[in-house]
């Protein structure tokens, strides 16, 4: 008989995916784009911030059904690069400090109270939550071990990412810490295009001016050369 001891266990699978779409609509996956793309932007240069978008979170070791996958993550303390999944106990044990979640008609009111109560349990420090189609904003802060509800809303700033929130009538605007507003990946270009279109429009400027320039000196030259012709002493003038 063979003890249960010697028996090989088989390793867990923790999965990439859970089978759920990023977005149910257009209007949650370019909330979604821009929020993760921004933060992309805003950290580019900090190696030891990771960000990610609808990737699976694995807290605990041995456990592969304790999952979720937020729509916006951000780990600071963990290197950027490629990962099928976010399996916390290969991450130095550290959790993803802030999420973001944009809600879409598919999501229930169930799921949302166990998302909270994941983020709750497993650590995060600030949890925001937006509605695109009611424009409601929630927000929580980590406080003795607890995510409280923060208020108001409008002009909060991120302890952890330095970006500021503000509501109008009809959405949720972003801001980085330089005052400049979360964009989108048209919007860049359109500003890319246009300090492309300013810098040219300068150079050509430059290059009239010097144009300009020369055209005096050739008139000037010209004028010597004349004036001497007829006799005319210029170092006596």
């Amino acid at each position: 008989m063979v003890s249960s001891e010697s028996v090989t266990q088989k390793p867990i699978i923790y999965p990439d995916s859970d089978g759920q779409p990023m977005a149910d609509n257009t209007k949650q996956f370019e909330l979604i784009v821009l929020i993760k793309k921004n933060l992309d932007l805003l950290f580019a240069n900090d190696t030891e911030v990771f960000v990610a978008g609808d990737l699976l979170w694995y807290p605990v070791e041995g456990n592969n059904k304790l999952r979720v996958a937020p729509d916006v993550m951000v780990a600071f303390g963990r290197p950027k690069g490629d990962r099928g999944s976010y399996q916390q106990w290969r991450e130095g044990n550290i959790a993803p400090q802030v999420v973001f979640e944009i809600l879409s008609p598919g999501n229930t009111p169930k799921e949302m109270i166990n998302k909270y109560i994941f983020y709750q349990r497993h650590g995060v420090e600030e949890y925001y939550l937006y509605d695109p189609d009611s424009n409601e904003f929630s927000l929580w802060l980590r406080s003795d071990n607890e995510l409280v509800g923060i208020e108001p809303v409008a002009g909060w700033v991120s302890p952890r990412l330095g970006i500021k929130f503000e509501l109008s009538e009809s959405q949720l605007k972003i801001y980085r810490p330089d005052g400049q507003p979360f964009l989108s990946y048209l919007e860049l270009e359109r500003q890319r295009q246009q300090a492309e279109e300013r810098a040219e429009q300068a150079e050509e400027r430059a290059e009239q001016a010097e144009e300009r320039a020369e055209q005096a000196e050739s008139q000037l030259q010209s004028l010597k050369a004349l004036l001497q012709e007829r006799g005319i002493d210029l170092e006596n003038l």
